[in-house]
């Protein structure tokens, strides 16, 4: 083989490595969050299951899900998390009080603002999170902690938490969240893929 001929099987070489090591990175993130496979190679499992969480805190501390997770009285709202207008005191049901119930607001879907940019989020079973599962103000590992606990968690198992974080339609909400409002980041898919291989990998906490 000539030089020419050389160089051209290089360069041929050097770009099939570019492509398959840009597609195994693309493999490994989607939309700002990384899938599971990212962590595989993280060993002991422990540290690779605190990692794991790391990432999903990507998606439970972005303002789709703080805003429906706070510790005081009211639900926040928009990416700058702001008090919830009009104000909306908690209920014991964390519904909203009479006359003024999520759902008077709140339909199945979003709903475009009329005669202006912007939407009415819904989903069709659209309320506030209980107080005791509050998660503004809380370190990434407290929240952690909380999700572990089913005094705190709504007496779920650790089974039921990776199931409402991959199929509640409310936590799905999160990725099409509607006009004037971001998307938390990767996708649901990704984000539940994530949860599972947290729990079956011990579901350790960072430290």
């Amino acid at each position: 083989m000539n030089f020419f001929k050389r160089a051209a099987a290089l360069t041929v070489a050097a770009l099939l490595a570019q492509f398959t090591a840009d597609g195994t990175a693309a493999a490994q993130e989607v939309n700002g969050l990384k899938t599971a496979e990212a962590f595989e190679g993280i060993a002991p499992e422990e540290a690779r299951s605190a990692a794991i969480f790391g990432e999903m805190a990507k998606v439970i501390t972005h303002p789709r899900c703080m805003n429906c997770h706070p510790v005081n009285s009211g639900p926040l709202q928009g990416d700058e998390r702001k008090p919830h207008s009009p104000p909306v005191p908690r209920t014991e049901d964390n519904f909203g009080v009479v006359a003024m119930r999520c759902t008077t607001c709140h339909g199945e879907e979003n709903r475009p603002f009329l005669g202006e940019s912007g939407s009415v989020p819904g989903n069709g079973h659209w309320q506030l999170a209980p107080a005791s599962m509050g998660w503004v103000g809380l370190t990434v590992p407290e929240i952690c902690a909380q999700l572990k606990d089913p005094e705190r968690n709504g007496g779920r198992t650790m089974t039921e938490v990776a199931h409402h974080m991959g199929h509640d339609s409310l936590v799905g909400w999160a990725w099409t969240p509607g006009e004037g409002r971001t998307p938390a980041p990767g996708t649901w898919e990704a984000f539940a893929e994530l949860a599972e291989n947290w729990i079956e990998t011990g579901a350790a906490c960072p430290g």
